[in-house]
């Protein structure tokens, strides 16, 4: 099925170790050739390093300055404070899906990845679930939102083409 997109945002949540990555990373790997996808990652402990100790680009940062890094195929940036959304969104333009993992607080309609169990603290914040097997079925009977299969990337996909939220730029 061919779609014509245009910024359009998910959200994936879910507790550490339940597939999010994995998920996102799949959705990416599968939609990338044909389509313009962005991933924004929420670290809410601040725990994501990206530089190499002593590297120009490390030392530069703990100097204090905020710092690009550019190449032929990348572009890095490290900044001292935090960004808007909308900056991010702003950068990450253009766009066709934009993937965010985490950010309770962003109003976007949101799929909770679980394993073994679901967490009912995530449960106000979701429209569906992707599980798998190891789920137990009186869980998924008690839920109020879509369940989808969390190794059927191809349904997770349909599911996002259809529900994902247009977002300006």
């Amino acid at each position: 099925m061919e779609y014509i997109l245009k910024h359009l945002a998910i959200a994936i949540t879910g507790p550490s170790n339940s597939g999010k990555t994995t998920l996102i990373e799949k959705i990416s790997n599968k939609l990338s050739n044909k389509f313009n996808i962005a991933i924004i990652k929420h670290d809410p402990s601040n725990k994501a390093k990206f530089d190499v100790n002593g590297k120009d680009s490390d030392r530069f940062f703990k100097s204090g300055a905020n710092v690009a890094v550019i190449s032929d195929e990348r572009t890095t940036i490290f900044k001292h404070e935090t960004s808007s959304l909308e900056k991010l969104v702003e950068y990450l333009m253009p766009f066709d899906l934009l993937i965010v993992e985490g950010l309770k607080t962003w109003n976007l309609p949101r799929i909770g990845v679980f394993r073994g169990e679901i967490e009912d603290s995530y449960i106000p914040y979701l429209q569906a679930v992707a599980i798998d097997s190891t789920i137990p079925s009186n869980q998924v009977a008690k839920l109020n939102v879509e369940v989808l299969d969390l190794n059927n990337t191809d349904e997770i996909i349909e599911y996002i083409w259809k529900n994902a939220k247009l977002i300006k730029g």
